[in-house]
């Protein structure tokens, strides 16, 4: 199984082992797997999935970013060698010696939500004003969700990164005993809307449930806990 090394200013600290069908949280609280103790990091600031034979790193909203070979991501497909950079915190990601590393040609693997290049993480770094509203918050499709159960009106998706889960913290709140605080998070690239899920119970879309990345086409049902959502795009 893959082994993750966390480093701070390339002094190392310590190795953890990833598991197929487990996932590895990082983050400043004490309940996460991969605990990282600075202020520069979030709470809850990434997750690792295992998904198929692969491994997947998705940023958790953070304030100052998650980044992997120095470009700023949503959610990035792992690969051997890749360096995973969180606050002044490095976590490199390597296969062990004789294990088979799944194809990076073909599938999933070769695809990564990248936000911004590295010239937005020394904005960030300097602590920009408004830098993270910038990144976040940026022109493209048009799209919204209207409530068919568990709340009303229209959300209009206008943020780069729009949160769905029981969290009070997140754009879209919902209830459920298995729902996570973080349950999903709906992305905005120039090709279209992307659904992706972060935790917790699979929400459903059009009565299937979802663990992985997937577009979201005109008129999509959206199941998350006690909420029902119908996708609608826009002409941008």
């Amino acid at each position: 199984m893959p082994v993750l090394t966390l480093k701070f200013k390339n002094e190392f600290i310590k190795d953890f082992r990833l598991e197929k069908g487990h996932s590895m949280t990082i983050g400043r609280r004490s309940d996460n797997n991969m605990i990282i103790d600075n202020l520069a990091v979030s709470g809850n600031h990434a997750k690792i999935d295992s998904v198929g034979d692969g491994f997947v790193v998705t940023d958790l909203q953070s304030k100052n970013g998650s980044f992997v070979n120095d470009e700023l991501i949503a959610s990035h497909w792992l690969k051997n060698g890749d360096v995973i950079t969180i606050g002044k915190h490095t976590i490199l990601f390597n296969y062990t010696g004789g294990e088979k590393i799944p194809d990076e040609k073909t599938g999933n693997m070769n695809q990564t939500m990248a936000l911004r290049s590295d010239r937005y993480k020394e904005m960030i770094a300097k602590n920009v004003p408004n830098a993270a509203e910038e990144i976040f918050t940026q022109k493209g499709p048009s799209g919204s969700l209207s409530f068919l159960t568990g709340g009303e009106g229209e959300i209009i998706l206008d943020k780069k990164i729009t949160k769905i889960g029981k969290a009070p913290t997140c754009d879209i709140v919902t209830k459920g005993f298995s729902v996570g605080k973080i349950s999903a998070t709906i992305s905005k690239r120039p090709d279209g809307f992307f659904f992706n899920y972060v935790e917790g119970a699979k929400p459903k879309i059009n009565g299937k449930s979802i663990d992985k990345s997937v577009k979201l086409n005109d008129f999509d049902v959206i199941e998350i806990g006690s909420i029902k959502m119908n996708f609608v795009a826009k002409d941008g």
